[in-house]
Parts: structure tokens; C-alpha cells; sequence
């Protein structure tokens, strides 16, 4: 599902007016937080696969602490969509007033939801997106992901497009919305150009992949690579690795194109071993924590946040590194 396919309007789904009530009468909810006014929330996180992940862990666990009247019951699925519906199942037993979820995947996820729905549980989408029917969770908080590959795809082009480039791409976790969509966005903007994929393959969004997976492509097509797409900066931090390795130069033998802004990736960038970064914004935890309130006291709420990101070369990447919180 596509940040633009969502349709912004009333997020609230029949039962969740009687929320407040209906799930601290049932054993858990507000009542197992220590007080009325405390309202308890299940995070299902995906993991912890890289910068960006822990950078949105962190903005979730404090916007979601005991000061701002939470109880916050964590876990991190390591990736593993089976353990992360577990774990949303798990929530729904305790009887939680609120679920956050940040979907691996894009599908699989009906009957969970549906089984969050029946027990008049309110699910917040974080980061990511599902296939399930809209009527099936309350809100979504996160990036156009769609965008971000556009705006990557849109650089490389008026960049490289009229130069025969031979690219190769890591790819985020196959059927993650992440992934999909970028991967989308950036096609769309090459389309037309001289620029020619050689290959395209998962490095799960994790460094120790992204290196494995740029290895063999170094060794299949060696100095034919003129250009790497990485979904996400660890999977390009990892292929740097790679790339240097192979006695190559990062960023001049082989332009590096990534996601997210993180600290490592922007300091490659400001290096000159990164070549452009389109930003993720991991810091949703505000956001979300107000939207899960409102939803909880019954209160509209629109069916999706998305929050804006920006783009950095390498000037740009110097004047804002040390600042930066992530």
C-alpha cells in the first residue's frame, strides 16, 4: 500500500469509542498501568536491523515512557513476521488499550487485525504499511516511501541519465512496504534514461547483508558497476565495505545512492563516500504517541501522518552532520 493510496479521513472504526472503557474492564489495559488515566500500549517494532531502526526505537520508547502517561510493553520481532504476529497476539491477551504496530511485511496481516478489531483494540500503523482492509486499524504515522525513491531516482537521473550507467541495487526486505515503494518511486524517475540495472537484490536492510550481497556483485561484474542504489544507509555502508575491499574508491569508482540520513550514512556522505541521501525521518515516536491518546479517548484522528523528509548531497550533509539528532 502506497503512502499516497491512503486516504485521509476519520480513523475511528465502530468499537473504538468504547476503547477507554470496554479494554481496561478486561483484565488489562489502563488498569494494568498502575492508574486510570495511564493508558497501556503494545509496540510491535520489526526489529533492530539498523541506525534508523534504533534511532526510531528510542523516539518511541520515550514518547511512550510512564512521564507521559504510558505503559509501554515492547518487543522487537527480529525481523520474523511470524514472531511479530505473536506478538500482537500477545497483546490483545493482555488486554492492552492500544496496539502500535510497524509491519515487516506488507501482507499476512487480516486476522490479527481483525482479532485486535473484536476485542475492541485500536492498532496504530508506525514506519510501515499492510495490505489489510482500512477498516482494520485506526491510523497510519510515517514516510511517503514512494517519494523518497522518487526524489533518489530524480537525482541519479539528472545526474547520470544521459551517460550509459551501469547500476546495481540493494533492495530492502522483500514485501516490506519499504522496499516496494522505493523501489517504485525509483523506476519511475530513470525511466527513460541510460541508466542500466545489472542487478537487484535483498540485503534485508542490514550492513552485514549489504556487504555480503555488494561482494557478489563485485565479483560478477567487477569494474563494470558505475553506480549502487541502496534502499536504506546500512545496506550502503555495508556495500562500502565491500567496494573498498575490492580496492575500489566509494563514491568516485562507484556512486552510492541511499536512503534514511542517519549518522553513519551522513558522515560517508560528508567523506565524499556516500554521493546523495534522501532522508527517512525516524523520529515518529511524538507523533504517534498523541495519536494514540486521541484514538484511546475516542477522538477523530485522520487515517494518515505522513511526515516530510529532505535530501542532502555533500555540502549540504557538512553543514548539518553535527546537529543532527539521529
Amino acid at each position: 500500500m502506497k503512502a499516497n493510496k491512503i486516504i485521509a479521513g476519520v480513523a475511528l472504526v465502530g468499537a473504538i469509542a468504547l476503547t477507554a472503557t470496554g479494554c481496561a474492564g478486561g483484565g488489562g489495559g489502563a488498569a494494568a498501568g498502575g492508574g486510570g488515566d495511564t493508558i497501556t500500549v503494545g509496540f510491535a517494532q520489526t526489529g533492530s536491523e539498523s541506525g534508523w531502526r534504533s534511532a526510531n526505537t528510542e523516539s518511541m520508547k520515550e514518547a511512550f515512557s510512564e512521564a507521559n502517561g504510558f505503559n509501554l510493553i515492547f518487543n522487537a520481532a527480529d525481523n520474523k513476521p511470524e514472531a511479530q504476529i505473536a506478538a500482537v497476539r500477545s497483546f490483545i491477551n493482555q488486554g492492552v488499550d492500544a496496539i502500535v504496530l510497524a509491519p515487516i511485511v506488507t501482507d499476512g496481516w487480516d486476522d490479527v487485525l481483525q482479532e485486535a478489531k473484536d476485542a475492541n483494540i485500536p492498532v496504530i500503523l508506525e514506519d510501515r504499511t499492510v495490505s489489510a482492509s482500512e477498516d482494520l486499524y485506526a491510523s497510519w504515522i510515517g514516510l511517503d516511501f514512494e517519494k523518497e525513491g522518487e526524489t533518489a531516482g530524480k537525482w541519479v537521473a539528472d545526474t547520470f541519465g544521459s551517460t550509459p550507467t551501469n547500476m546495481v541495487v540493494l533492495e530492502g526486505t522483500t514485501g516490506s512496504s519499504a522496499a516496494t515503494d522505493r523501489a517504485t518511486g525509483f523506476a519511475s524517475a530513470i525511466e527513460g534514461t541510460d541508466i542500466k540495472t545489472l542487478d537487484s537484490q535483498t540485503g534485508n536492510f542490514t550492513r552485514a547483508d549489504g556487504k555480503t550481497v555488494m561482494e557478489g556483485f563485485l565479483q560478477k561484474y567487477g569494474s563494470q558497476i558505475n553506480l549502487l542504489f541502496a534502499h536504506n544507509d546500512d545496506m550502503g555502508l555495508g556495500a562500502l565495505e565491500a567496494i573498498k575491499a575490492a580496492g575500489l574508491t566509494p563514491g568516485t569508482d562507484i556512486k552510492i545512492v541511499t536512503i534514511d540520513a542517519v549518522k553513519d550514512g551522513m558522515t560517508a556522505l560528508s567523506n565524499g563516500e556516500f554521493n546523495y541521501i534522501v532522508e527517512c525521518n525516524p523520529l515518529l515516536g511524538e507523533k504517534t504517541a498523541e495519536v494514540v491518546k486521541k484514538v484511546v479517548a475516542g477522538e477523530s484522528v485522520d487515517k494518515s501522518y505522513i511526515v516530510e523528509d529532505q535530501a542532502f548531497n555533500q555540502e549540504q550533509a557538512k553543514k548539518v552532520l553535527d546537529s543532527r539528532p539521529y
